[in-house]
């Protein structure tokens, strides 16, 4: 793969500490699990749109699509 890829640079910046980021995954997981797999693409959802609110800058909300939506 070549080093200048568009993987190798973020596309956002860093603001939670890797002890953070884990948290916050493991909020997120245990979340998905109590919910009925039938619901959890509707928590995703629910849970973007509340956390797009909350950066309130509808610019960071794209680069954060941006960068989600990235080699899936």
């Amino acid at each position: 793969m070549n080093p200048q890829t568009s993987t190798s640079r973020p596309l956002i910046p860093k603001r939670l500490d890797n002890a953070g980021l884990e948290h916050a995954y493991d909020l997120i997981a245990e979340a998905m699990d109590a919910a009925p797999p039938e619901k959890r693409t509707l928590f995703l959802a629910k849970l973007a749109f509340v956390l797009a609110n909350l950066v309130g800058d509808d610019r960071q909300v794209a680069q954060a699509v941006e960068a989600a939506s990235r080699d899936l």
